[in-house]
């Protein structure tokens, strides 16, 4: 899908991500397996072997209780303790499902122990496998949540080619918000499409349906021969090339 509903490697710990969330206590071996350092049993013995300190200090009882910024780990602070969230440029072949089964996945461009968090960092809004741009990945459930729905109108905007140039009647049948796709029981909202010049254009959307932006023009008898997502919401792939990714802070999306 072009979007669906299914957000520099280090953490920032000045971040206004990180700032707006709560301070959690919790068992220093619980913080540790949380953020994917080892299963509860793996971590306990690396907190034994006093790779842990809370606080600057060496801490060696698993059951202590911290906040995960004030946990490190071999000397540096965990990676992301209030949680991920990153801009990707998904590169064309990658899926964004957890399936392997399904090709190449977006989560194998991320360290790897992402992946070994709970819960599992997941994208919001899914693109299709020959579909490039930005993408946001995060562990934060609530921020999913919360830009994939479409009561908060957030705006894609995507830059395309098509197989024919599409004439004013159908800028204009986007723009009316009257536009319905086969199977679907209501219209797609408004949307903007501008022509960049001969088959190229860029259109914004501010819902992600099934592979929506093809099926829009298929509707109209035109293929979409390439399609990258430049933009979601304020966030865009800026000089990353494609399979890269940077950190974002959640002040970017006021």
């Amino acid at each position: 899908m072009e979007d669906g509903n299914p957000l520099s490697d280090e953490a920032d710990h000045g971040d206004p991500l990180n700032a707006s969330l709560p301070t959690v206590v919790r068992r220093l071996d619980q913080i540790l397996a949380t953020l994917g350092y080892g299963s509860r049993r793996e971590v306990r013995g690396l907190i034994d072997a006093g790779r842990v300190t809370v606080a600057g200090s060496v801490q060696t009882d698993p059951g202590a209780k911290a906040t995960p910024r004030d946990v490190a780990f071999d000397g540096g602070p965990l990676e992301f303790p209030d949680g991920i969230l990153v801009a990707l440029h998904k590169p064309v072949g990658c899926v964004c499902s957890h399936d392997s089964r399904e090709g190449p996945r977006v989560y194998d461009l991320l360290p790897p122990r992402w992946l070994a968090r709970n819960p599992v960092p997941t994208t919001i809004g899914r693109l299709d496998k020959e579909t490039t741009g930005a993408l946001i990945v995060t562990d934060n459930m609530p921020l999913v949540h919360r830009f994939a729905s479409p009561r908060h109108k957030v705006e894609k905007v995507y830059d395309a080619t098509l197989d024919a140039q599409p004439g004013a009647e159908i800028v204009a049948a986007f723009a009316a918000g009257t536009l319905q796709l086969a199977g679907e029981d209501r219209p797609c909202a408004p949307a903007t499409l501008v022509s960049k010049g001969g088959n190229e254009i860029e259109l914004t959307l501010t819902e992600g349906r099934f592979h929506q932006v093809k099926r829009m023009f298929a509707h109209f008898g035109i293929r979409v021969v390439r399609l990258h997502r430049a933009r979601f919401g304020p966030i865009d792939v800026g000089n990353l090339a494609p399979g890269e990714w940077r950190e974002i802070r959640l002040s970017e999306f006021e």
